[in-house]
């Protein structure tokens, strides 16, 4: 019987500050204890596979259903980032096995004049903007310009970003994309951020809204990661939402993109019907993007309250070999005055048949001990970072 991994990523679900959190500005932050701030927080189904018994991850105490005390059906442990980093690039790229000793370059005071003259000379357009700002503020108070003018809207924020947002109307979603190629073209040696975004939006002044036609374009991955060395196997990698974004396509046999956690689960369960050997590597963004980034805690704790919802439907359709594993790339607490991503160990659940539950192996190092792991497991040679766990949470 084939053998199948499955590794979501809920993206910027952090169970608390990592022990270097001063470096990055983020003393204090807890993204699931923000969200659990809220009334409706409910997690039942995460809970009973261990979630809650992961060392420093809390929840707000008038959540009765949490202190019930029970035996964790899986294994679990917390993650701690190596990376001189805390984005999604960095982020998934550690999980898969890289880590990334310097930090990615940031432009706090928006991109130098030489790489917007290149950009405007290249795309035939001129740039507004060119500072950090909310993806959101930022289409209110450029977006009437933008459209009176063809004008593109270049930003960025604390992470090693350029963005570039586009009313659909103005300028079409695929001429878009080839900017933002060219942007990526441009966006090498010291101006080599870790994602060129393609940001989209609709409406009218005062009535904006990005759409889900977003598109990464990120930097190619220095060596080969997990995903290479299983297709190198002739293992098959599946990649869901903007996984294959994030690795520039590197390692992918197959992909589809996602509109919302909502799809991402449909998809990832269609997945799950399929008969393939290897990984199914999904990333569901809403967290982040929807609710981290603008701080909306009732928003986060409805976006995990979902999914723990629809996690019985994944639980159901995991054959006897196969791996389920739930983890986050960095953190992004809601509550902070910040809205930027936030320094902070991530979790790791892990469940299937093959796995010896109640185990709770403490703190990991390093996110690349789960691709590490994921190879092993797939038997997959591999010449990864991380050390692997295999043997402590297999029956």
């Amino acid at each position: 019987m084939s053998k199948r991994v499955f590794l979501i990523v809920l993206d910027s679900v952090g169970i608390g500050e990592a022990p270097d959190a001063a470096d990055f500005g983020d003393v204090g932050s807890h993204t699931v204890y923000a969200a659990s701030t809220d009334e409706h927080f409910y997690m039942p189904h995460m809970q009973k596979l261990g979630f809650f018994a992961i060392d420093g991850n809390r929840v707000h105490e008038r959540h009765e259903w949490a202190k019930k005390q029970i035996t964790p059906a899986g294994a679990v442990m917390r993650m701690q980032e190596s990376s001189r980093g805390k984005d999604t690039t960095i982020g998934h790229w550690e999980i898969a096995g890289i880590i990334s000793p310097k930090a990615m370059p940031t432009f706090p005071n928006g991109f130098p004049k030489d790489l917007i003259h290149s950009l405007e000379s290249e795309t035939g357009r001129k740039v507004l903007c060119n500072m950090p700002y909310s993806g959101t503020e930022v289409i209110e108070k450029y977006g009437k310009e933008h459209m009176e003018t063809g004008n593109i809207i270049v930003y960025t924020s604390a992470d090693s970003v350029l963005q570039i947002a586009a009313h659909e109307d103005i300028i079409p979603v695929e001429e878009l994309y080839k900017i933002c190629e060219t942007a990526r073209r441009l966006c090498q040696g010291p101006y080599a951020v870790g994602r060129v975004i393609a940001r989209p939006f609709i409406g009218t002044p005062g009535h904006f809204t990005r759409t889900s036609r977003r598109h990464d374009f990120s930097l190619t991955p220095p060596r080969d990661t997990m995903l290479d060395n299983i297709k190198n196997a002739g293992q098959d990698v599946l990649a869901v939402g903007k996984i294959n974004d994030i690795f520039a396509g590197k390692g992918v046999t197959k992909m589809t993109r996602t509109e919302d956690n909502e799809d991402g689960i449909n998809k990832t369960l269609a997945y799950m019907d399929e008969d393939f050997h290897g990984l199914c590597f999904i990333n569901l963004v809403d967290f982040d993007m929807k609710y981290g980034h603008r701080n909306d805690v009732p928003g986060y704790a409805a976006a995990l309250s979902y999914f723990d919802k629809r996690l019985p439907e994944i639980m159901a359709k995991l054959r006897p070999e196969d791996i389920l594993m739930i983890t986050a790339d960095h953190g992004c607490d809601p509550s902070t005055p910040s809205t930027d991503h936030s320094r902070e160990y991530t979790p790791l659940v892990i469940a299937g048949e093959p796995v010896l539950p109640d185990t709770n192996l403490g703190t990991r190092p390093t996110f690349a001990d789960i691709g590490t792991t994921i190879c092993d497991y797939l038997k997959v040679p591999q010449k990864l970072d991380g050390t692997s766990f295999l043997k402590n949470i297999l029956k």
